[in-house]
């Protein structure tokens, strides 16, 4: 499956987030990546603000350029805020349930596990990283994939991590969807209207 396969330091080291976890270069170089990286920055253009907070949710989540418009036309079709309403259908990805549930220590490593087949959804193999959940969708980890290090080690490390939306079973390794999470419930620090704004135009 397509994805970004770049440097990861130096796309947080860009806008000056974790992008994709703790980073070491980010906190050692607290500036922009390049030869003009300490220099004085020129002002930004409405365009390029909104196109770096596109490219931010990108990153994040994991898409590419097609699967992210594709998402975001989806949200455009549907009653209520178009910002609001993209984050949420990033969120039900499977992918990103299984980070935030905490079987996965990042959404890449989420992502492999889904394509691996490791993970079920309703007592089904479901290995589509894009698969969108519903209301009370169970996601669990498949019975012969429980003792793989990789999910115990993240699960040990994030047994603090709870969202009002999922709802963990440890002694089963599996997690409800319970609903789709408002907008505030969402951590990722993205000014979606900036999307909405570009994608506008």
């Amino acid at each position: 499956m397509a994805r970004y396969r770049g440097p990861k330091s130096k796309i947080a080291r860009k806008f000056g987030e974790p992008i994709f976890g703790p980073s070491k270069a980010l906190q050692n170089k607290a500036y922009p990546p390049g030869q003009h990286g300490k220099g004085r920055r020129k002002k930004l253009s409405e365009f390029a603000i909104q196109l770096a907070e596109k490219q931010k949710a990108k990153y994040i989540y994991g898409l590419l350029e097609k699967q992210f418009a594709n998402v975001f036309n989806k949200a455009s079709r549907k009653s209520g805020i178009t910002g609001e309403i993209l984050l949420q259908l990033l969120e039900a990805r499977l992918d990103n349930t299984i980070y935030r549930l905490g079987i996965a220590s990042t959404r890449r490593a989420a992502r492999q596990l889904v394509l691996h087949k490791h993970i079920m959804v309703n007592g089904g193999i479901v290995n589509i990283p894009s698969y969108t959940l519903r209301n009370n969708d169970i996601v669990s980890v498949r019975e012969r994939s429980k003792s793989l290090e990789l999910i115990s080690n993240s699960l040990a490390s994030t047994a603090t991590k709870t969202f009002s939306w999922l709802e963990w079973n440890s002694t089963d390794y599996s997690g409800k969807f319970l609903n789709l999470p408002e907008r505030e419930e969402i951590p990722e620090n993205i000014k979606e209207q900036l999307i909405v704004e570009l994608y506008s135009k």
